[in-house]
């Protein structure tokens, strides 16, 4: 199986200026029991004793996204028996984006970038990372990725995924995989129902794949009968063939640990979807290697 979203860092290699800003409550809650060093070793213990051999590696804020790129490269390297892809910050904005996906092409694990366009209301307030969805240069990007064969993951809130999905359709090339299945903030039963309305703009673009992933940011006390809802709608608009699985570990490590989560998708999932949503999904969008 492969855990489609991760994280892991290392903070004597790496500066992660928000990761260690101290007594800063985030969208997603408290981060200071994961203000620490969060290495393979850990994740493949927790990972591994549940069944999971390969993974996705999501860039999380380093100062320097290559400095990130390039660490993320050693530790694939250091540890060849664990198949790990991995997803690069780079501002599809930029002036010299050619330059800079020239470089992170040179890394053999780089399979796709990412430049989040959303994350909470109230820090997209704060930070203007909507207003990549203003810039012509951002479909750009999109397409120059695509042109490379480059994914893009795409982080954003229900509130913008009408005017997200206008700009994808206009980059059919760019593969594109929704994280935390489009972060559904309002669990309310009328916040999950125009989340549901709003992701019908995304899930009917066949170049969108969602990841099941991060749904604890928004419900620190979520039980298994907590995600339903959200597990169905994405099956049922998506197909398990676009829909994966990932633990967004170490940052949902803050509302459960890896048995209990894995145990609640499992039960969520329906069997037959299984080898899919737990395997194929990730291993095909993400070019890992069959066994």
């Amino acid at each position: 199986m492969i855990d489609a979203h991760h994280h892991l860092w290392d903070l004597d290699a790496v500066s992660y200026p928000w990761l260690m800003a101290k007594g800063v409550e985030r969208f997603f809650g408290d981060p200071s029991p994961i203000q620490r060093n969060y290495l393979i070793d850990e994740f493949r213990a927790e990972a591994g004793g549940q069944g999971f051999a390969a993974s996705v590696h999501i860039q999380v804020g380093a100062e320097s996204g290559w400095e990130e790129a390039k660490w993320v490269q050693s530790v694939a390297d250091w540890a060849p028996d664990w198949p790990m892809a991995q997803v690069v910050f780079c501002d599809l904005t930029s002036k010299d984006l050619t330059d800079q996906l020239d470089a992170f092409q040179t890394l053999s694990t780089v399979r796709g970038v990412r430049q989040i366009v959303g994350r909470a209301p109230g820090e997209d307030a704060q930070t203007g990372t909507n207003a990549l969805l203003d810039d012509p240069a951002f479909l750009a990007g999109l397409r120059e990725a695509g042109r490379r064969g480059l994914s893009f993951d795409l982080q954003l809130i229900p509130e913008l995924m009408e005017k997200t999905a206008n700009i994808l359709a206009q980059a059919p090339e760019t593969q594109v995989a929704l994280c935390h299945a489009g972060s559904p903030h309002d669990r309310s039963p009328l916040g999950l129902a125009n989340w549901a309305e709003a992701l019908k703009s995304l899930s009917g673009l066949d170049n969108v794949t969602c990841k099941l992933s991060g749904l604890g940011m928004f419900d620190h006390d979520w039980q298994a009968e907590s995600f339903r809802a959200i597990v169905e709608t994405v099956l049922g608009q998506f197909g398990a063939d676009r829909v994966m699985f990932g633990s967004n570990f170490p940052v949902d490590k803050l509302y459960s640990d890896y048995p209990t989560l894995i145990a609640a998708y499992r039960a969520l999932i329906p069997l037959e979807m299984h080898e899919q949503v737990f395997d194929n999904t990730a291993r095909a969008f993400y070019g890992l290697p069959y066994n």
